[in-house]
């Protein structure tokens, strides 16, 4: 078995290479080759954190990962404070022809990847062909990883972040500068920030409701990143009312998303408001962006298929390239 660490990860699985990889994972998800049961969340009332699995089968097909696979990952709320990740974990993928464990590698560098390629292909697929003023929402590792993303689908001309922790919007600002060669602008506030932007990305942690309805420009397509839990939300009720919605699961979105579950709940959206999983738009089974003005939003929860999928290419690179270590576990 390959053990892969953070940087290894990150060497085997380029942004370019991610998106093309996860346009195919979505549409695998929609066309039915894919099996997957919703995540498990363990919440002990003894401990402020959590435990997330997420196992799936993918069934590719010509040269496409397949196999088994899973991800687990813990979310520990104190965690950065410490100077840590807020999510810890691991992606391990099975070797298809024995079932032995193939590789093992860092859940988070692989989730920052391809959360964000996904988010990539969306954009690609619902943004205006013209969407270059890009709002950024948060300003950690998802903020970073969509914005080289963004860059490679869409020609940015304008950029800006917002952090509710200034200095942290200033550090995204120094790196993005530093890293990419972006410019990027720190506003003082989300609507500031939001102003006239036609491709937002919203990677916060917070529980209530940043985004409202006439922050959001006619014509913006939003990629929602940030809720991933059924207690937290990034967009009021009518924000999301006033968009045309789509989802990475049907099923996922209607049992684990407070963003879309609000709105229905409050009686602004029908169980219709939902009107296409990313699959099913790749797959030209469904409509995607109909009117230059539309405001379009993709609602991004996480599917144990992008992890796998993700883990399969990352264990055949760092092969090709030796990265990491063999170690034996028989």
């Amino acid at each position: 078995m390959r053990i892969l660490d953070h940087d290894a990860v990150r060497r085997a699985y380029p942004m370019d290479r991610a998106i093309g990889l996860m346009a195919g994972a979505m549409r695998d998800y929609s066309a039915g080759t894919i099996t997957q049961p919703l995540r498990t969340i363990l919440r002990p009332a003894s401990d402020s954190a959590l435990l997330g699995t997420m196992p799936c089968h993918v069934a590719g097909e010509d040269g496409a990962p397949r196999g088994f696979g899973i991800k687990a990952m813990v979310l520990k709320p104190d965690n950065p404070a410490r100077g840590l990740e807020l999510h810890l974990g691991v992606v391990l993928v099975f070797d298809p022809d024995t079932g032995s464990p193939l590789a093992l590698m860092n859940a988070s560098a692989v989730t920052a990847v391809r959360t964000a390629a996904v988010s990539a292909v969306a954009t690609r697929e619902l943004a205006r062909e013209d969407a270059g003023d890009l709002a950024i929402l948060g300003s950690g590792v998802q903020a970073r990883s969509h914005l080289e993303a963004m860059s490679l689908v869409r020609r940015l001309h304008r950029v800006r972040v917002w952090s509710r922790t200034p200095d942290n919007a200033a550090a995204f600002r120094d790196w993005a500068a530093g890293s990419l060669g972006v410019q990027v602008e720190v506003a003082g506030s989300v609507g500031e920030a939001l102003k006239d932007a036609d491709l937002v990305c919203t990677t916060t942690a917070t529980r209530d409701p940043l985004v409202e309805a006439e922050m959001l420009a006619p014509g913006v397509h939003v990629n929602a990143v940030g809720a991933s839990f059924i207690d937290c939300r990034e967009l009021s009720s009518r924000a999301v009312a006033s968009a045309r919605v789509f989802v990475d699961s049907r099923e996922s979105a209607g049992k684990e998303s407070l963003d879309l579950r609000a709105p229905r709940d409050e009686g602004l959206v029908g169980e219709d408001h939902i009107l296409a999983e990313l699959g099913e738009v790749l797959l030209g089974t469904a409509e995607g962006r109909t009117a230059s003005d539309d405001v379009t939003l993709y609602k991004s929860l996480g599917l144990a298929a992008q992890d796998v999928v993700s883990g399969f290419a990352v264990a055949r690179r760092a092969a090709e390239l030796n990265l990491g270590t063999e170690v034996s576990i028989g």
